[in-house]
């Protein structure tokens, strides 16, 4: 796909789709509760909907509309065992949270994926579940397909070895299911989308610092769900607003959750023009409006706890540190990878392609300023956020770019190349 390129000027106002990690679980939730959930600004893109499909094959009915998706509820003991194999298709966040769901349910099933899915780690999740007695059988011991056959489940106290929002969920999955309270200590603050909706569904879950205590046993009830937008999304646009020369953008309904916020707090330490204001709370997730503009940016180091807090951001950040005065060092991401594709190396092959002096470390990338894109040949590795970082990379380019594997951004934003065009016409 040819992308834009050589772009001024970009001002308007973008609404960004609903958030991913939300609308996942919110289906989750739904079908999990008794009674009807209505799930408002759901993210219609190719992961969540995968989602969907799970449940349905689990005989949850669920239906969709244009605005709106409802999920009749059939609680914990109504999700049935499949007739097929469960696909899960593009989507880690689907294939290991039902690690756990599924775990302490009475029938066996098996999950899969797509090509991506297959070479992505299983064992990190399937590990502490066998503490609790689940059973699976895995490709290699640590990849999809996997087979899950439910059994009774034991409450544990385990300490997480990575930082992981999607190894948390699932464990907090199993141990809904569990006799007794399972205590789980995680290495850093994680996204908390999954305790924050346990709460939403009239259930209860107790967090000091990095200790998570909940109770098995217990049930849930229907809710009306407002997905705020995805502030993974809306980074790509915050970036753009910042490096595009003469650009100013205004992002509404974004979601402000203090788990998903690395990317503003690195903005700011950048020196980058933003301003952020919480405008709504739909249970406990703000969400607000964020504007940008062009800014003069400096290099910084980012690494420790904020890492959790931006790691899906983290390939248009390096774009983003390409524009600064010095250089930008990021460390402590080793979790980049093991998504959708190993992201430190990608990002580094791609960007390097269009001109960016970078260089990729164990942990993370160390990035020079002040460069120059040109045109190329880029790929997304089919995953949807290198496929987005490079159109916006894209427009700072001298000559023609184009992207293979475009079809990738489906997965989470299917509108985004229209917004983008939105913001120059």
């Amino acid at each position: 796909m040819q992308l834009v390129t050589n772009k001024q000027g970009l001002n308007g106002t973008i609404r960004v789709p609903g958030d991913k990690s939300i609308s996942h679980r919110s289906i989750m939730f739904g079908a999990l509760a008794n009674g009807t959930t209505t799930v408002s600004n759901f993210l219609k893109g190719e992961d969540c909907l995968s989602t969907i499909g799970v449940f349905r094959a689990l005989g949850v009915p669920i239906e969709e509309f244009p605005d709106k998706i409802v999920v009749h509820g059939t609680g914990w003991d109504g999700l049935k065992r499949p007739d097929e194999t469960l696909d899960v298709g593009n989507s880690g966040t689907t294939i290991r949270l039902m690690l756990g769901i599924l775990a302490g349910r009475p029938f066996d099933a098996t999950l899969e994926g797509d090509a991506s899915i297959a070479k992505r780690p299983m064992g990190r999740v399937m590990l502490p579940l066998r503490e609790m007695g689940a059973i699976f059988e895995a490709k290699d011991a640590n990849f999809a397909p996997v087979k899950v056959t439910g059994t009774k489940l034991q409450p544990m106290t385990y300490t997480l070895p990575v930082a992981s929002a999607q190894v948390k969920s699932a464990i907090i999955f199993a141990a809904l299911q569990a006799d007794g309270e399972t205590t789980i200590i995680e290495k850093e603050k994680t996204r908390d989308h999954t305790e924050q909706m346990i709460r939403q569904f009239g259930g209860a879950i107790t967090t000091d610092g990095l200790t998570i205590r909940v109770n098995g046993g217990q049930e849930f009830q229907g809710q009306n769900v407002v997905v705020p937008g995805d502030i993974s999304s809306a980074a790509f646009f915050i970036v753009a607003g910042l490096i595009i020369p003469d650009s100013k953008i205004r992002l509404e309904n974004v979601g402000l959750n203090p788990t998903r916020t690395g990317i503003i707090d690195v903005v700011k330490e950048m020196g980058g023009k933003i301003t952020v204001e919480q405008t709504s709370k739909a249970g406990d997730e703000p969400a607000g409006t964020v504007i940008v503009e062009t800014s003069d940016l400096k290099g910084i180091e980012i690494g420790g706890d904020i890492i959790p807090r931006l790691i899906d951001e983290l390939p248009v950040i390096a774009l983003l540190a390409s524009q600064a005065t010095g250089q930008t060092v990021i460390k402590d991401a080793e979790e980049l990878k093991v998504k959708e594709t190993n992201r430190i190396d990608a990002v580094v092959t791609e960007l390097s392609k269009m001109g960016v002096a970078l260089v990729g470390t164990d942990d993370g990338m160390i990035i020079e300023g002040s460069q120059t894109l040109h045109g190329a040949t880029v790929q997304s590795y089919g995953d949807h956020r290198m496929g987005m970082m490079l159109q916006i990379a894209a427009l700072l380019a001298d000559s023609d770019v184009t992207l293979e594997k475009a079809e990738a951004i489906n997965v989470s934003y299917p509108s985004f190349f229209e917004d983008v065009a939105s913001l120059y016409q």
